[in-house]
């Protein structure tokens, strides 16, 4: 897979899932001083999470603790301990097209606004026979980088 037409310019976040948040946010916002930015509950996603940060500007890094609405439901953001991994991308449209294109599989819902407010998609954690290209396993999620981020990141390629 040559001729990217897109760049991965880094991490964007880390989710994790748990039954309760507030066990997660002793260890995270407590004991290793990450601060609570926002909140995020979909009954639609079955999540209520709180938006800690690592870093800051550009190259801050949120760590989603994420518990479900209802444990019963799907998706059971609780039963992945590392729910999903989430990577900035500097033009997401054409990251989509052009992964699809060579095989890769991607979850249902398609570009959507995220909690963050920056347009997002999953890849699938399982292939299949038409896409056989997947995270094996592992949700990922590809963010679209607003102007800063792929400024800061240009900055430090040089």
């Amino acid at each position: 897979m040559s001729n990217r037409p897109f760049k991965v310019l880094g991490i964007q976040q880390i989710a994790i899932g748990g039954p309760d948040k507030e066990k997660m946010k002793k260890l995270w916002i407590d004991s290793l001083g990450l601060t609570i930015t926002g909140n995020f509950k979909s009954e639609r996603e079955n999540v209520d999470e709180d938006i800690a940060a690592l870093g800051s500007g550009p190259m801050k890094v949120e760590v989603d603790l994420m518990q479900p609405v209802d444990p019963e439901k799907k998706p059971q953001v609780h039963k992945t301990p590392l729910n999903h991994i989430g990577l900035w991308i500097d033009d997401l449209p054409t990251a989509v097209d052009w992964l699809t294109a060579n095989g890769v599989r991607f979850a249902p819902g398609g570009i959507r606004k995220g909690a963050a407010g920056f347009d997002i998609t999953f890849l699938h954690p399982k292939g299949n026979d038409e896409s056989p290209i997947s995270g094996e396993g592992v949700l990922i999620e590809l963010v679209q980088a607003p102007p800063e981020v792929i400024s800061a990141f240009a900055a430090l390629a040089g």
